[in-house]
């Protein structure tokens, strides 16, 4: 199955720097975007990069509440009927010179944006999902989760533990037999266009562009969901 005019994707942290990017990419494929963000302003931005007038819908959630986010999908399934992917673009980063200088107020800010916000979102879209029959949820990750640096103790461990989250969900995937898949692609950092415009001189060694992350999450729905669920599919050299 690939996506097309029936999918509905959810798209959570769209007013982010990847956000456009995957946007544009899902919805050219055919499917609807409903995409999430805090702000109205930062949602209809995500939603104006639509390749079509209506195929992105902005939606203002708070994902720290766990409440509104099982809300927020059952009304998008009552609404749609179906829910086909969720994409997790919600992001953060905090770190330090040197480990001893770890704040662990930096601890307690990225485990809301990184690890809550996952949470949240696998645990109220993961029967729709399921139901789909070709569903996907793509946690968007580091190279830190796994080879983090002195300074970067908090976000590296906050990715790691996002990451641990999402292939439980896949194990819950791969036991019931429905066809969905959770998947996470790891990046070492991503690169814009703003940001290739704003230092034209950069070489931004490892950076992954969003026009390319896009690409690869579009990709996941020509493949097989038993192919990809649970995989951790790295993008960084």
């Amino acid at each position: 199955m690939s996506l097309n005019q029936e999918s509905v994707v959810v798209v959570a942290g769209a007013g982010g720097g990847a956000g456009g990017a995957v946007v544009r990419a899902l919805t050219a494929a055919g499917a609807t975007v409903i995409g999430i963000d805090t702000t109205t302003e930062h949602a209809e931005r995500a939603a104006a990069e639509a390749v079509a007038p209506g195929r992105a819908v902005p939606a203002v959630v708070d994902l720290l509440d766990v409440d509104a986010t099982r809300a927020f999908a059952e009304g998008v399934l009552k609404e749609y009927g179906r829910v086909d992917g969720l994409i997790h673009l919600v992001g953060g980063w905090r770190g330090s010179k040197t480990f001893g200088e770890t704040n662990l107020e930096d601890w307690d800010l990225l485990h809301r944006l990184l690890i809550q916000t996952t949470q949240h979102t696998s645990l109220a879209f993961a029967e729709p999902l399921a139901a789909s029959g070709d569903g996907r949820f793509v946690l968007i990750s580091a190279t830190a989760a796994s080879a983090p640096t002195a300074g970067n103790a908090a976000y590296g461990a906050a990715k790691a533990a996002a990451e641990a989250w999402t292939l439980a969900l896949a194990d819950s995937f791969g036991k019931d037999g429905h066809g969905a898949a959770a998947v996470i692609l790891v990046v070492k950092a991503l690169l814009t266009d703003a940001m290739r415009e704003a230092k034209p001189e950069g070489k931004f060694p490892g950076y992954t562009h969003v026009d390319d992350l896009a690409a690869e999450i579009v990709k996941l729905w020509t493949l097989p969901a038993a192919e990809v669920n649970g995989t951790r599919v790295r993008l960084a050299p």
